[in-house]
């Protein structure tokens, strides 16, 4: 049974060490203070004394503690006078503390740090605002979970002696570190996209969406925090019909596009649109390509060549892996280029078949086989993927892929 503190802790961890960063400033103090006042909450639900709101109590204790740490270590005196006041006002008011909706946003902004390197700031906003484990942040950017949790170490350290201090009421700093922002959100509900049988996966993305539109709040009126969220909430739209009643994996050709849902697909539509008004930054370019898989009733239907030219455009602005392998994917079902032409497209591009686009590219490469006749090198490519591919839905749908094609 998940006791209410354990639930606090898997829905709103991101939110408590978001609101006490932005309190004290110094994120490894933050992290520092909300795992005692973890702890502390614990202990008192062991002693069977009742914490009605275990979320608003744990930041607020961590609040109380960090100013008594920075008492103690006798640092940061110019905040002090307020940290101090601050705290006198919420120790007598446990349970009337209320996140304001954008307390994560806030965190993310705050480790999106100039001085460190971009790489690191998405580590450090997956890993403490998003709650991905180390290890997966490591998977993720293709380096060792030892290493990576060293930079983390390190990256925390020169945040807490930096000078530069973030505050959102700065709207220059806001506008400067916003695109690491949404690169992070992106990111963050790819994690939960990319596995979406997994336990946790549908809250990974449902966070993401609601920073999406904190960040479009905030930033109002900016074309990349319409798209972002145009794009995620087409995506999100088409969720019901991904997996099946079994929990199998169901592609986009077969999926019942019934089950989508209206009121996300003509939000997303109309930001969409809005978006690329605006501008063609990365993500309204993205938000476009789902517009347009959205708006097709049938996947026979879909504008594969609205699409391959909105790809075109995406992989001049941002030639990232995942771009290029969904180009030629485009391509390949375009009338103006073709499966034949696609693989071998394909089939230049070495980077794809390493690193994290491996198993896709050999799926897709068995895809491109499938259209132009060649099933025995379309089952070799399956084959690959599925020895590439640790997600067991997709090695299962991978492999009913094999077994449609003889083996």
């Amino acid at each position: 049974m998940v006791t209410r503190i354990e639930e606090a802790f898997r829905t709103d961890a991101g939110r408590i060490l978001g609101a006490v960063t932005a309190y004290c400033g110094d994120l490894q103090l933050a992290e520092d203070v909300v795992q005692e006042a973890f702890l502390r909450a614990l202990a008192q639900e062991a002693d069977d004394i009742g914490i009605d709101n275990p979320a608003a109590w744990i930041t607020t204790a961590a609040r109380r503690l960090a100013v008594d740490a920075i008492r103690r270590a006798r640092t940061a005196a110019r905040a002090l006078p307020a940290l101090a006041a601050g705290a006198a006002e919420v120790v007598e008011d446990v349970g009337g503390f209320a996140f304001n909706g954008d307390e994560r946003l806030e965190l993310i902004l705050t480790v999106c740090h100039p001085e460190l390197a971009e790489e690191t700031r998405l580590a450090l906003a997956l890993r403490f605002v998003c709650g991905v484990p180390t290890r997966d942040v490591a998977t993720m950017l293709l380096v060792a979970e030892s290493a990576m949790a060293a930079r983390l170490t390190r990256a925390k350290k020169h945040l807490h002696d930096s000078a530069i201090r973030f505050a959102m009421a700065d709207q220059r700093q806001v506008s400067e570190r916003m695109p690491d922002a949404l690169s992070v959100i992106a990111l963050m509900y790819t994690v939960g996209y990319a596995a979406p049988t997994q336990e946790g996966a549908a809250l990974l993305r449902a966070d993401a969406i609601a920073l999406a539109r904190d960040a479009h709040r905030v930033h109002l009126g900016g074309s990349e925090e319409a798209g972002l969220l145009a794009l995620l909430l087409l995506t999100e739209a088409r969720s019901a019909s991904r997996v099946d009643a079994a929990g199998e994996l169901v592609e986009l050709a077969a999926a019942d596009r019934t089950r989508w849902d209206r009121g996300m697909l003509d939000e997303g539509e109309r930001l969409a649109t809005s978006a690329l008004t605006a501008g063609t930054g990365r993500f309204a370019l993205q938000a476009g390509i789902a517009g347009l898989h959205a708006l097709a009733p049938h996947w026979e239907e879909t504008d594969w060549d609205g699409i391959a030219r909105l790809y075109e455009g995406l992989v001049d602005l941002w030639p990232a892996p995942p771009a290029r392998l969904a180009r030629i994917v485009a391509r390949g079902y375009s009338s103006t280029v073709g499966p034949a032409s696609a693989r071998l497209e394909l089939d230049a591009d070495d980077e794809l078949f390493a690193g994290a686009t491996a198993a896709q590219a050999f799926a897709v490469r068995a895809e491109l086989g499938i259209l132009v006749g060649d099933d025995r090198s379309a089952r070799d490519d399956l084959h690959a993927a599925v020895s590439r591919t640790s997600d067991p839905a997709v090695r299962r749908h991978l492999e009913k892929r094999i077994a449609a094609l003889g083996g």
